[in-house]
């Protein structure tokens, strides 16, 4: 399979969109909605979308691996508003000492953002990694992986305290995050392109259950569904991503430094090459 389009810019929905005056069930406070028509999109026309690659649009904080004072560094965006206390926390952050390693801050557009890997170990650059096990597609595989594996790609991050949990990982008590790649998950048998087939998908099949669908067109060009743009509600209580059974893969021996106690590669590792039924399963002994 090719490789996939990295998120570099909002993505435009597959169809036209008109804003409908009533409260928004995806954004609080917001007193309309944006609705898809029936009519595909220019933009998704000229991209090709009928021949482009189809995949699971996950619901998390969206990352990026690149090179940062020659090393390969996670980036992992953390939105603020620009007021004062904000402002002052920031400027604090860059005049101190503190030691880089996970922390990235920058400045730009007027706006604050601080960059924090919680599912990296620096001292061997390897990552917390969810996705397909290679050997079988209806098993999800958590695993260790180098960063230098994921260098310029983008990456969901998904956890415990990400978005509202909408995959049921572990709990406040049992934290957990894992990094998936941007277009892990494609899309096999999804109908027709047109919006009644689309919602008859979203509310009836058990693969329908996610948040949405980003198509990756041949020019690199990303186009997106969301099931709010359908009047579907997100997040849902079942979701398909918890329907598989996923296995560890996290066998340290590789690795001579002994990793911290307290982090979740270690606890990981006690684990290693168990399956469990679903994601919500995965309980870490801390």
């Amino acid at each position: 399979m090719r490789r996939l389009g990295s998120v570099q810019r909002k993505m435009p929905c597959v169809f036209v969109t008109e804003v409908k005056e009533e409260p928004s069930s995806k954004r609080e406070h917001q007193p309309f909605k944006v609705l898809a028509t029936e009519t595909i999109s220019h933009k998704a026309l000229d991209a090709d979308i009928h021949s482009a690659i189809p995949t699971e649009k996950v619901d998390g904080t969206c990352c990026y691996v690149t090179t940062y004072k020659g090393q390969p560094y996670l980036w992992a965006r953390l939105d603020r508003k620009p007021n004062k206390l904000a402002e002052k926390r920031f400027k604090n952050f860059l005049h101190s000492k503190q030691n880089l390693k996970g922390w990235v801050p920058v400045e730009k557009n007027n706006k604050q953002y601080c960059w924090h890997s919680s599912v990296v170990n620096y001292e061997f650059e390897i990552a917390l990694v969810l996705r397909h096990h290679s050997d079988d597609p209806g098993l999800l595989e958590i695993s260790a992986v180098p960063l230098s594996d994921l260098l310029e790609q983008t990456l969901e991050l998904i956890g415990t305290n990400i978005n509202g949990n909408p995959y049921g990982l572990g709990s406040k008590k049992h934290p957990l995050h894992l990094l998936i790649p941007h277009g892990a998950f494609q899309i096999r048998n999804l109908p027709t392109l047109k919006h009644n087939d689309l919602l008859s998908w979203f509310e009836g099949c058990r693969e329908g259950k996610i948040e949405g669908i980003v198509w990756h067109c041949s020019d690199g060009c990303l186009i997106k569904v969301h099931r709010h743009h359908l009047g579907l509600c997100w997040p849902i209580p079942d979701t398909y991503m918890n329907s598989k059974p996923v296995i560890i893969n996290m066998n340290l021996n590789n690795y001579v430094y002994a990793f911290d106690a307290k982090c979740l590669f270690n606890h990981f590792s006690k684990i290693d090459n168990q399956k469990f039924g679903r994601l919500k399963d995965i309980i870490l002994n801390v």
